[in-house]
């Protein structure tokens, strides 16, 4: 492997917290969700830091590198273009796959909105490499995948995550972005044990590492990224770092966003943990290269038929968690529900911020509505689709049944569904007598 820059102490850049992130004392670097980024309009903010020698890296959330298809191409291209314009040393995603169905099963396409948990097999495996080498070749900087947290247990897995991550790395040379909270929230959702897995990790691989928060209900560790960061997770954290100093430390925070002194408080809790373990990460010209190498003693192998076989199952799996068919023989139909319920209840968050204007013109009727839109309907093509897919459900329903809300609700429907952009989609003709429809209500 490369060598790389040091990261040293980071935070999850948000615009939320954009401000607050730029005056904030000791930090190198920042990471931005590569889909809420365009490169032609890179956020002012991000900009600042940028000429203050702040390096900023792109952390991909929708590839899907472990479905069982191949890397969507336009995805990779905006990922680079991404890691280009930011000037980014490497850029990260998630070992999960987040849409199923399609070609491979003839069957409807799904998505998850929402990263889901690889079977830890040899056919995953075999999948996830021949993916990440295709992620490789199309990136113009190194690619580091992280462990990501789950609710659910795949049944018949081979292999522990540690044992999934050495043979990953070792096959394709991948860089690893180690979650410690996600090691906390499979160890309370899935009894697996932090210090094996980090025992048996490449350490030496270790691109940096995620600490986030969480909370605990009914037995279920939520790995939510809206509360502090608890002390089992800084257990977990002194550990790794007992075992190899990390090149980089990052606090993740995606909502319900706390004080910037709470955020520094953090940090500087984050910093006291390594300076216990005796690393303490710092930015610098570059960190430790890894021993390992690609072996291409398995490449070139015919993946054909371990895609197939991986598509079939996590088809049915994602089909149970989003459109109510029958749990696959051998997962925990009570946990399964407890996904399906936080898959539906992050969907209805997203399309309240991505449709801003749906949850204003619905008040308190917008997420009863959307939740029970969502047992009928799974998400095909994102959450701006999603929110528009919702509204014209109502209209057709005949829905609100306050006039004037309704009226609202459809001139927003009509204003972002109009003519040009749906003339251009196969479903056009469907689509305008759908409009005809609801401009007679």
């Amino acid at each position: 492997m490369e060598q790389l820059k040091r990261l040293g102490t980071g935070i999850g850049w948000r615009p939320e917290i954009a401000d607050a992130v730029e005056r904030m004392p000791g930090i190198d670097w920042v990471e931005a969700v590569a889909e809420n980024v365009c490169p032609g309009h890179l956020p002012e903010s991000l900009l600042r830091l940028r000429e203050r020698g702040v390096t900023v890296v792109p952390h991909g959330v929708s590839l899907g590198l472990g479905g069982a298809d191949r890397p969507d191409e336009s995805r990779l291209t905006a990922l680079a273009e991404r890691a280009e314009a930011l000037g980014s040393p490497l850029v990260t995603e998630h070992i999960a796959f987040v849409r199923a169905g399609g070609p491979l099963t003839a069957s409807p396409s799904l998505e998850a909105g929402h990263l889901l948990p690889v079977p830890r097999t040899r056919d995953a495996l075999d999948v996830l490499c021949e993916n990440i080498r295709i992620a490789q070749d199309a990136l113009p900087v190194p690619l580091a995948v992280e462990n990501i947290a789950a609710l659910i247990s795949w049944p018949g897995e081979e292999m522990t995550e540690g044992q999934f991550l050495y043979d990953l790395v070792d096959r394709t040379g991948v860089r690893l972005l180690i979650d410690v909270a996600n090691l906390h929230t499979n160890h309370v959702n899935r009894g697996e044990d932090p210090a094996k897995a980090l025992a048996e990790l490449p350490v030496e691989a270790i691109a940096y590492v995620h600490v986030a928060g969480g909370f605990e209900r009914d037995g279920v560790w939520h790995d939510s990224h809206a509360h502090p960061v608890p002390r089992a997770v800084l257990d977990i954290l002194a550990d790794l770092a007992s075992r190899v100093s990390p090149p980089g430390v990052l606090l993740e925070r995606d909502e319900n966003f706390p004080e910037p002194g709470e955020l520094e408080r953090e940090l500087a809790a984050i910093q006291g943990t390594l300076e216990k373990a005796g690393e303490v990460p710092r930015a610098a010209d570059s960190c430790p290269s890894a021993t390992t190498a690609p072996d291409s003693g398995e490449d070139g192998a015919d993946t054909g038929p371990a895609r197939q076989r991986l598509a079939l199952a996590q088809t049915a799996l994602l089909s149970a968690l989003v459109a109510g068919t029958p749990v696959p023989e051998g997962f925990d139909r009570v946990r399964l529900g407890v996904q399906a319920r936080a898959l539906a209840a992050k969907r209805a968050d997203v399309v309240a911020k991505v449709a801003a204007e749906l949850p204003e013109i619905l008040a308190e009727g917008y997420r009863p509505a959307f939740l029970a839109y969502a047992q009928r309907h799974p998400m095909t093509g994102g959450y701006r689709r999603d929110a528009l897919d919702f509204a014209e459900q109502l209209l057709l329903a005949g829905l609100p049944e306050d006039a004037e809300t309704r009226r609202r609700l459809r001139d927003w429907w009509l204003e972002r569904s109009g003519p040009a952009p749906l003339s251009q989609r196969p479903t056009a003709r469907l689509a305008r007598a759908t409009r005809r429809v609801l401009l007679r209500r």
